[in-house]
């Protein structure tokens, strides 16, 4: 089957009568708020969240280090039962 301009539009119009009407990107745009990057949020706000998320990382990494040698040690005793 051959994808032509007119089966894929015919394809688009199922999809969407599935899902209901699609919003213009015009629409969408009118209702979209433009701000300022200093109005975004504060610069220590956004930090601290880059930091949490190491954190977080460096916890993960610690965790599962420690989850590799309780599966290790495990494993050693079920050989040696």
């Amino acid at each position: 089957m051959k994808l032509t301009s007119n089966l894929l539009k015919k394809i688009i119009a199922e999809e969407v009568a599935k899902f209901g009407e699609m919003e213009s990107t015009e629409d969408r745009a009118a209702d979209a708020v433009d701000l300022d990057a200093d109005e975004l949020g504060s610069d220590k706000a956004l930090e601290k969240k880059i930091d949490y998320i190491k954190a977080l990382k460096i916890e993960e990494t610690r965790l599962r280090n420690r989850l590799k040698k309780i599966v290790e040690t495990r494993a050693r005793l079920l050989r040696s039962i």
